[in-house]
């Protein structure tokens, strides 16, 4: 696996389960696009450019599943996730010598949770989610867990 030595573009998402579909957040040259993932939840990617990049594109997918196998594993293990939990991604584009390479960085919020479950919690979805399973081993991924 090689790491982005030069970051070229960054797509970027915040996506969070969409509890009330009247809440509209974006702003004149933004969206909020709602998306569909297994499991009936809705998400969004809140406040996204009209024209999303493939990066933004790609974070987004990911970031609805992500969140989708979040709370299937919450779920399985007895865990009630606070309404305001949420999952940043950030893929990057760069360079390593003359390849070109993606990246990704995490951002989960669970608020009021104990770090080491929070931390947990994250790794788990990440064995599970298809798309961490996809990329596992092929792109530099890091994953920060803010519980406060």
């Amino acid at each position: 696996m090689k790491k982005i030595e030069k970051i070229h573009y960054t797509g970027q998402t915040l996506t969070k389960v969409n509890r009330d579909p009247a809440l509209q957040r974006g702003e004149h040259g933004v969206a909020d696009i709602k998306l569909s993932a297994a499991g009936g939840e809705n998400y969004e990617f809140i406040a996204a450019e009209l024209h999303p990049t493939a990066e933004q594109l790609f974070a987004g997918a990911w970031s609805a599943c992500w969140i989708t196998v979040l709370n299937i594993v919450a779920s399985t293990k007895n865990i009630t996730l606070p309404e305001d939990t949420t999952v940043d991604l950030q893929v990057n584009i760069g360079e390593n010598g003359p390849a070109w390479v993606l990246g990704a960085k995490f951002t989960l919020r669970i608020p009021c949770m104990e770090q080491a479950a929070a931390e947990a919690l994250a790794h788990a979805v990440h064995q599970f989610c298809p798309y961490s399973q996809a990329t596992k081993g092929n792109i530099e991924v890091v994953t920060e867990v803010i519980t406060a």
